[in-house]
C-alpha cells in the first residue's frame, strides 16, 4: 500500500477490479481511499464483511463483469491485482481501453499486477500444497501445479480439492515482459510510467544490469500505467513498418521487373 500512495499521491478514490475477497479493498479504505471493488465470483459475499468494518462512504463492492460494468464516476485509481492475462491479447486490449476512456480520471493511475513469463517457465511441473483456511475463504485443502506453455508465453495454473483430485479446475493467462506489455498498450491510450519487482523499481535508467535479476524473483512485476500517446506511437510504427514493407516489395518488384528485362534481351 505504500507503494500504491507513493505512486498516487494526491489520489483519493479507487476502483479495484478483481477484488476477489476484499482484502486489499478493506486495507486501500483503510488507508484513506474511497474504494469501489467489482468482482464476478462467489468470493465476494465474503468481501462484504468488510463494510461493517469500514468508515462510512469508504468502501463498496460490486457483483459485475468488469468487461460489461459501467462506473458512475471515474477514479484517481484503477488497480486490478493478481488477475491480468486471462483471455486474448484482444481482451487484455478492450480492458486496457475502458480503464483509459472510460474508468480513470484526468491525471489518474492504473496499478496492474502483469505475470512474468520469466518465473513461470521457471515453475512449470512444480506442485504445492495448501491448508484449508475456512477463515479466510478458503474452505477445503488444495493441491496446485504450475505449468507454462512457451509458445502463448501463457501460465496454466491447476488446482483441486485434496479429497477430490478428479475435480481439477485450470486457469490460463497470459505472461508479458515489461517490453511485451509496451507493445499491447499501443492503441489503448496508455502508457507505461514505471515497472516495479516488489517495492523495486525496473527500467528507470542508470545501471540496467544492476536490476535484470529482479525479474526472475517474482511471478508477477507491476505496470504503472498514467494516460498517453502510446496508440498514436503504435500507430506511427505500424505505418512506418507498412510503408517499409510497401517500400520493400517495391524494391522487389523493380528488380524482378529489371531481371525480366535483362532476361528477355
Amino acid at each position: 500500500m505504500a507503494l500504491v500512495q507513493a505512486a498516487t499521491a494526491e489520489a483519493t478514490t479507487m476502483l479495484e477490479l478483481g477484488c476477489g475477497y476484499g482484502s486489499t479493498a478493506a486495507l486501500a479504505a483503510r488507508s484513506g481511499f474511497q474504494v469501489l471493488g467489482v468482482d464476478i465470483s462467489d468470493r465476494l459475499q465474503f468481501a462484504r464483511r468488510y463494510l461493517d468494518e469500514a468508515a462510512p462512504d469508504t468502501l463498496g463492492f460490486a457483483y459485475a463483469d468488469f468487461y460489461r460494468f459501467a462506473a458512475r464516476r471515474r477514479f484517481d485509481v484503477v488497480c486490478y491485482w493478481n488477475g491480468f492475462g486471462i483471455g486474448t491479447d484482444a481482451d487484455q486490449r478492450v480492458l486496457l481501453r475502458r480503464i483509459a476512456q472510460e474508468w480513470l480520471a484526468p491525471g489518474g493511475v492504473a496499478l496492474i499486477d502483469v505475470a512474468n513469463p520469466l518465473v513461470w517457465a521457471r515453475w512449470a511441473g512444480e506442485v504445492e500444497h495448501k491448508a484449508a483456511r475456512p477463515q479466510d475463504g478458503y474452505r477445503y485443502a488444495l493441491t496446485e501445479r504450475f505449468d507454462f506453455d512457451p509458445i502463448g508465453c501463457r501460465y496454466i495454473d491447476t488446482w483441486w480439492e485434496q479429497d477430490h483430485p478428479e475435480q481439477a479446475h485450470t486457469q490460463t493467462g497470459r505472461c508479458y515482459t515489461p517490453a511485451d506489455f509496451a507493445l499491447l498498450l499501443a492503441g489503448t491510450g496508455l502508457t507505461l510510467s514505471a515497472a516495479y519487482v516488489g517495492d523495486a523499481p525496473i527500467g528507470d535508467g542508470g545501471d540496467a544490469a544492476s536490476r535484470a535479476g529482479l525479474l526472475t524473483e517474482r511471478h508477477e512485476w507491476l505496470a504503472v500505467l498514467r494516460a498517453g500517446d502510446a496508440g498514436d506511437a503504435g500507430d506511427a510504427r505500424d505505418a512506418g513498418d507498412a510503408r517499409d514493407a510497401g517500400d520493400a516489395r517495391d524494391a522487389g518488384d523493380a528488380r524482378d521487373a529489371g531481371d525480366a528485362r535483362d532476361a528477355g534481351d
